[in-house]
């Protein structure tokens, strides 16, 4: 598992270790923490936690990679699965620095995709984004609705998605699936693992979680002249919990055939910013500050993805609604004010 320390992969490797999988996680830590890793053993115990092997390495290093899937991390044995998680995130930065995202985003999954056919690994779930779709003609957006990305971050998932696409028709042994989803937030029920970035936040949940513990001022919501009931962005938050469950349901369906597919992971229902802060403010007890500023390069006002496909085919929907969402990642945030590193201010 790429990106096995930052927020969804920490949470997936907790999923497939409790299901009884075995985990070689990696992670450089550009974004994550160490203490990620020791927090994952802590959540699934002495009895699991030995399931779980950790490298630390940059998914750009093919010869690393090689080392790694010839070897089958500690134990030895072959690797059975990949699932990437590993890349930069956020959409306002990859406005900033597009060249790194599409050096980070695009180059590691090449470099992991020439790592797996020389070590004869043919199965992969790929971390996808429901923003490939930019501005969609209608919603909620299903799996088939054009891809119109708006943005670097959101063009570097894309690229990679035609990369494995077409990998798929060259090579048809290979069992690849996409998974699509937006706004994941919330965190785990033990308030042990949740979303800790490096520096200040990008993505709106994060940055409301340290405004509550006054890490920050006060959050800023980019725009509210969209075209949407209080003019603020809606999109589909999806529970981390659930959204990990949703990647242990494509692992166990990737050989139900072969070739490329494609699944969106979503509730189904969009929130809006400022939806979303009354929520979060009231799992605190208190309004959080928030001020109005201009829109961001590269938003589009609603993306809410259809998710009937993964219900009916993977047999997976979502459980956990807005306020367990916010409940848990206030729990995280409440037990973790510095973040898993403990640095507070």
């Amino acid at each position: 598992m790429t990106g096995a320390a930052g927020f969804i992969g920490s949470h997936t490797c907790v999923d497939l270790l409790t299901a009884g999988y075995r985990v070689i996680g990696v992670d450089d830590f550009s974004n994550s923490s160490p203490h990620a890793i020791e927090r994952i053993r802590e959540v699934v115990g002495p009895d699991v936690a030995g399931n779980l092997d950790f490298v630390e390495l940059d998914v750009r290093d093919g010869a690393a990679l090689g080392k790694l899937l010839g070897g089958g991390g500690r134990g030895g044995g072959p690797v059975y699965a990949v699932v990437h998680f590993a890349a930069r995130k956020a959409v306002g930065e990859s406005v900033r620095m597009p060249v790194e995202y599409y050096d980070t985003n695009v180059n590691a999954t090449l470099r992991l995709i020439e790592a797996m056919r020389e070590h004869g690994v043919r199965r992969l779930i790929f971390s996808s984004s429901c923003s490939v779709h930019g501005n969609a003609d209608s919603l909620p957006i299903p799996e088939e609705a054009p891809a119109r990305p708006t943005n670097p971050y959101a063009r570097t998932k894309w690229i990679c998605e035609q990369i494995l696409s077409d990998l798929c028709v060259a090579e048809p042994d290979w069992r690849v699936i996409a998974l699509r989803y937006f706004n994941p937030v919330g965190a785990h029920p033990s308030g042990l693992l949740g979303e800790d970035p490096r520096g200040i936040p990008n993505n709106v949940m994060p940055y409301l979680q340290q405004v509550a513990v006054g890490r920050l001022a006060e959050l800023s919501v980019f725009g509210s002249d969209y075209p949407t009931p209080d003019g603020t962005g809606i999109r589909d938050y999806i529970h981390v919990v659930d959204l990990a469950e949703g990647h242990r349901a494509a692992m166990e369906h990737l050989d139900d055939q072969t070739g490329y597919r494609v699944y969106n992971l979503g509730t189904g229902t969009g929130t809006s910013v400022l939806q979303l802060v009354a929520a979060f403010s009231e799992a605190v007890g208190r309004p959080l500050p928030y001020r109005i500023v201009g829109r961001r390069p590269g938003d589009v006002a609603e993306l809410v993805a259809d998710p009937r496909r993964a219900a009916e085919e993977l047999g997976w929907r979502t459980k956990r609604g807005l306020a367990d969402m916010c409940r848990d990642a206030w729990e995280f945030q409440r037990r973790n004010p510095g973040g898993y590193d403990g640095v507070a201010g």
